[in-house]
């Protein structure tokens, strides 16, 4: 399904906004939308990443999707933009509501090709969706999907830059 980004990310928003928790059933996700300015003539993207947690036949699963677009639609750019573009998802647990998080499992995903071949990405697919092994539903524990990503501009002798991404709301009970 293909939608604009800034749908998603206001229907994301709004989700992440209104709801601190949820029950097991529920899937539950927060967004957060960059944009990437580059040095010279390649047009500004925006990014958008999904951050979700549901409980699935007893286990908790975690996953982010990323999507893109350039800012300007009538530009289409196939130049190399990052000389890598990787983002980690962690599924995170809390003993309570309010303890910090501890990191259960996670996966690191590198979507460097896959960005630099395509200027704007809508759908969700495996291609663009990075999922943290699974672990079992304890409904005792506050769970929670949460990202980082970590971009290196081609050309900008900048380096890494590092972009943490807004955390799903707590699954619990």
């Amino acid at each position: 399904m293909r939608k604009p980004l800034a749908v998603l990310g206001l229907a994301a928003s709004a989700l992440a906004a209104g709801v601190l928790t949820a029950s097991p059933a529920a899937a539950v996700s927060a967004s957060t939308t960059f944009d990437v300015v580059y040095p010279d003539a390649r047009p500004q993207q925006m990014y958008h990443v999904d951050n979700e947690a549901k409980v699935v036949s007893g286990k908790i699963t975690v996953k982010s999707v990323v999507s893109w677009q350039i800012i300007d639609d009538q530009v289409v750019d196939n130049s190399t933009r990052f000389t890598s573009f990787k983002i980690t998802n962690r599924l995170e647990s809390r003993p309570g509501k309010d303890s910090a998080d501890v990191i259960e499992a996670s996966k690191t995903c590198d979507l460097t090709q896959l960005v630099n071949a395509n200027y704007s990405w809508f759908a969700i697919e495996p291609q663009n969706t990075c999922a943290a092994p699974s672990t079992t539903y304890d409904g005792e524990v506050w769970w929670s999907s949460d990202s980082t990503v970590v971009y290196d501009i081609a050309g900008d002798g900048k380096g890494a830059t590092t972009v943490q991404l807004l955390g799903s709301p707590l699954v619990h009970g």
